[in-house]
């Protein structure tokens, strides 16, 4: 028994332009959720950069607030071994014999002197140096503790828009192939081409005010009035861009 060939009805120009808007404006959709969700991660990655380049330099800060203390603890013990020498060299210039004597315990006691003068120097830089690293380990804090409060917030808001635009993309996209198998293989991959070398991922534009949506070129009546009379697919001379007639346009972009 032979089998009859069930031929697929031939689609108006009017019904491809209908169904090319409407693939534009779904994958329009899917981009825009997209560029969603592609902002978000590289803020949420800035933030954490940030936050971690903010609490190395705490550390920094501290390990350099503990070597000046390590440092102020050493020209004390200069201080105490000069004080001790300065008491012995005291006692011992009580002893002396002679002037030369005398001059040699002298000289000792003005060096251990001059020591200790040294390391009050030191120390009080060192004091110094502490202080002004406390302010900034105090603000270094309070930016660290904003930054990791927007933090939060911007991955609880990314979580959110992942959980609500996985759905939202899923359901797009099935409806996406649904569409995609009732148009002419050559008229998507014309559509194809066209998205894929487009900046905004327009493939299909509406004529607006005299110019294409795409390029924005001027366009001429004559081209409008075949456009809008849907007799045949159009395209604009300079991007390649297909035009859409108005009333279809309206339908899913208006």
């Amino acid at each position: 028994m032979a089998t009859k060939k069930v031929e697929q009805q031939e689609l108006t120009i009017a019904e491809k332009l209908d169904q090319l808007a409407m693939l534009q404006k779904l994958d329009s959709s899917i981009d825009e959720i997209k560029i969603l969700r592609g902002e978000l991660p590289l803020e949420v990655q800035d933030l954490e950069d940030e936050v971690e380049g903010l609490t190395k330099r705490l550390e920094n800060f501290q390990n350099e607030v503990d070597e000046k203390k390590e440092n102020i603890n050493h020209q004390n013990e200069l201080k105490k071994e000069a004080e001790l020498l300065i008491k012995k060299y005291e006692k011992d210039q009580m002893k002396v014999r002679n002037n030369r004597e005398f001059d040699a315990i002298n000289k000792e006691l003005e060096y251990q002197t001059l020591e200790i003068e040294l390391a009050d120097k030191k120390i009080k830089e060192f004091e110094i140096f502490i202080e002004d690293q406390k302010t900034h380990v105090s603000s270094t804090k309070s930016l660290v503790k904003e930054k990791k409060s927007i933090l939060k917030e911007k991955k609880s808001e990314l979580d959110d828009i992942i959980k609500k635009t996985e759905k939202d993309e899923e359901k797009l996209e099935r409806k996406r192939n649904k569409i995609v198998k009732q148009i002419e293989e050559r008229l998507i991959f014309a559509y194809d081409r066209i998205r894929s070398s487009s900046r905004n991922g327009l493939a299909v534009v509406p004529i607006s005010r005299g110019a294409c949506g795409g390029c924005f070129n001027k366009v001429t009546a004559q081209v409008e009035m075949e456009v809008k009379n849907k007799k045949k697919i159009i395209v604009c001379e300079h991007c390649g861009r297909i035009f859409c007639p108005p009333d279809i346009w309206e339908k899913y972009f208006s």
